[in-house]
């Protein structure tokens, strides 16, 4: 199959012109004609095709200090470095802005493995889950399927039966591998044309109504019960059909009462050894611990299906996690480019990504893709030496993965926030001009999320220019969720996603041990480089500030 691929060798050269007028095309509303710095923009490609830091970055971040799991002693010692390359490069206002949550708790796996060790002994895919208890050395205990659905059911037909057991509490999924679709992919025409012309959205309706898993009358009224519990507490009660609800808190202390050695959790999204991971329980005050451990589909299903020909299968795991209770507080990590406009430099562009990432792999797609750009993009407009009107400010985030904490946290300070009685917002807010992000692994930017604000068309697709023929030409109206731009448009500042090839972050990489340095697509990464530094650049050079979403 054919597969494109982007040389920055390809990047065109400026013809001698400072800056050029680009008309809005037809169709699109009439505006004052978008001033576009190519001269600059060239120089940024330019530079970036001949002297690419982008990658050793990216070798430094995930192959040398590797997983940055929020307040873990690697996400810490990931901060240092990045802070002192910001200071060799030059910015100003190098520091890292801390932010506090009750749930801060440092945790760090340091040593695990999973074998089977009868009939034929054979090793078990799987990763800890984040925050999970260890074992205090090699524990051996029979793997054991649970059909309860709730601890009602828990109760009736194990009480007195798992003592010293691997708890397998879901169906193996048992799909075969599709061989014939392909692993990784990029947006075809097509789709980036329905993308193009897709209509703003349109107000929701109520929520459909949610469908609550099949199960029994006892399980069901245990369910009503949780569900109302939870909602109080602001988690939504997830159960794994068919299967037991592993984040049950009292099932999990009912579990570690009869002496339960392990929980295994199948993965039931990916194949191929790939393994995702997720938010431990054990992360949450109070909560029973039991080692947990997430397993491949393939290594999971084989263990259940040596079961179902009643084959014991004895496990032995040996999992070493170490928790810092200290790590209660995280930070984000700042650096500035000043403004020169007397008249200008009060107002801030800022680009960020999320600097944290899953324990599993090396966090190389998720998100040290994105804050690799961010830093190669500073660094090339710190190296051309350029002066920017306005003050151009790099923000890597932390806590993204457990829910836009340290954007959000960020926001509030200096932006603003809502709460019950409104919406409050800040002088620093009326001075902020544009936010960029980038979080969908390393994939060749191919255009941007418009987040509904249609007044950036024509303002955008002019910045795209000198990218077009190489595939940057695509603007939705269409919003795109699930990182730290959302904590700016909450309260009405213009914020950003680039919209990117997939190639396999959504299937492959994202939050699993498949996300490392080699996933990553170099071309991609210094496109996707010059891409946001000219943004950057563009935004900062404005007259007026880009315009703003509706005010919340």
């Amino acid at each position: 199959m054919f597969r494109a691929r982007t040389h920055i060798a390809s990047f065109p050269m400026a013809v001698g012109v400072a800056a050029v007028l680009l008309a809005v095309p037809p169709g699109r509303p009439l505006c004052a004609q978008e001033k576009v710095d190519v001269q600059t923009i060239e120089k940024i490609k330019s530079e970036e095709m001949s002297n690419s830091h982008v990658m050793d970055i990216m070798s430094w971040l995930s192959d040398v200090y590797g997983p940055r799991l929020t307040w873990s002693p690697n996400i810490m010692r990931a901060r240092d470095w990045a802070m002192g390359e910001m200071r060799t490069w030059g910015l100003a206002n190098v520091h890292a802005e801390t932010w506090d949550t009750p749930a801060g708790l440092g945790w760090q796996n340091e040593r695990f493995s999973l074998m089977a060790l009868t009939p034929a002994p054979f090793i078990v895919e799987a990763v800890p889950q984040a925050w999970s208890v260890g074992t205090n050395g090699p524990v051996k205990g029979e793997a054991m399927r649970v059909t309860a659905g709730c601890l009602a059911e828990l109760k009736q037909e194990y009480a007195g039966k798992l003592r010293g057991a691997f708890v397998m509490p879901s169906e193996p999924v048992n799909k075969p591998v599709n061989a014939f679709v392909a692993t990784a992919t990029r947006l075809s025409d097509s789709t980036l044309s329905a993308m193009e012309s897709a209509q703003p959205p349109v107000a929701a309706g109520p929520p459909a109504a949610r469908r609550e898993p099949e199960m029994s009358a006892a399980c069901h009224a245990e369910y009503a019960r949780d569900s109302v519990d939870a909602a109080k507490r602001g988690l939504v009660l997830r159960v794994l059909r068919p299967g037991l609800n592993i984040a049950d808190t009292s099932a999990l202390r009912w579990m570690s009462a009869q002496g339960v050695a392990a929980i295994l959790l199948g993965d039931a999204s990916h194949v191929g050894g790939d393994i995702g991971t997720n938010n431990g329980a054990s992360r949450v005050s109070g909560v029973a611990a039991i080692p947990t451990v997430h397993v491949s589909q393939e290594s999971y299903g084989r263990i259940a299906r040596m079961l179902e020909k009643h084959v014991a299968v004895p496990l032995q795991l040996d999992m070493k996690n170490t928790f810092f209770p200290q790590n209660k507080t995280s930070f984000n990590i700042i650096g500035e480019i000043p403004g020169t406009d007397p008249s200008l430099a009060h107002e801030v562009v800022m680009i960020g990504a999320h600097f944290d990432s899953w324990h599993s792999g090396t966090g190389a797609t998720d998100n040290g893709a994105g804050s690799g750009v961010m830093l190669e993009a500073i660094r090339l407009l710190k190296t051309l030496g350029l002066k920017p009107r306005r003050t151009i400010r790099i923000a890597l985030w932390t806590g993204e993965e457990q829910g836009l904490l340290g954007s959000r946290a960020y926001v509030k300070q200096h932006f603003g926030y809502r709460d019950s009685t409104g919406v409050h917002l800040t002088q620093e807010q009326k001075d902020f001009a544009a936010y960029f992000n980038v979080d969908n692994g390393s994939g060749k930017i191919r255009g941007v999320y418009l987040q509904g604000m249609a007044a950036e068309r024509p303002i955008f697709d002019a910045w795209m220019g000198p990218f077009k023929d190489m595939g940057m030409k695509t603007l939705t109206i269409s919003n795109t969720g699930g990182t730290d731009h959302l904590s700016y448009v909450a309260v009405g500042l213009p914020g950003f996603q680039f919209i990117q090839d997939p190639l396999d972050y959504g299937n492959v990489t994202h939050h699993t041990n498949q996300d490392v340095y080699e996933r990553l697509q170099p071309d991609d990464m210094k496109f996707n480089a010059a891409v946001v530094a000219s943004f950057a650049w563009q935004a900062a050079e404005r007259d007026e500030k880009l315009p703003r979403p509706p005010q919340p």
